[in-house]
């Protein structure tokens, strides 16, 4: 299936993520900071980047914004994934450059309807 990077700091939502995505037959890299996820995203040009927003140093929508300035990774989808569930985040991090939005905590059948959604759109 699919390479995925996950940038995430959280221990428990990492390992949740790359369970579901595993159990999916997806391939999984990871990172626990944006720095990290970054350069790991320029070097191995996954199919889909999972980004949390409150990273610890660079946040998710920094680095959201930094994959996307850089020919060799704009054209890669990010989705968020954050704990960020008010009214009006979903718009805000849409709008800074994501290409989907799931909230924590996971539904794991919207989660992985949204990773099947957005790589099929970014085959097509």
């Amino acid at each position: 299936m699919a390479t995925i990077l996950i940038i995430e700091d959280n221990v428990t939502n990492m390992k949740l993520s790359t369970f579901l995505l595993e159990s999916a037959d997806h391939a999984v890299l990871a990172a626990t900071n944006a720095e990290a996820g970054l350069a790991i995203a320029r070097e191995a040009r996954p199919d889909l980047v999972l980004m949390d927003i409150q990273l610890p140093g660079m946040d998710g929508l920094q680095a959201t914004a930094l994959l996307k300035a850089d020919a060799a990774t704009r054209d890669i989808p990010v989705i968020a994934l954050t704990a960020l569930a008010m009214k009006g985040d979903e718009q805000r991090i849409l709008a800074a450059g994501c290409d989907g939005y799931i909230a924590k905590p996971l539904d794991y059948k919207q989660f992985l309807t949204v990773i099947r959604t957005t790589l099929a759109a970014a085959e097509a």
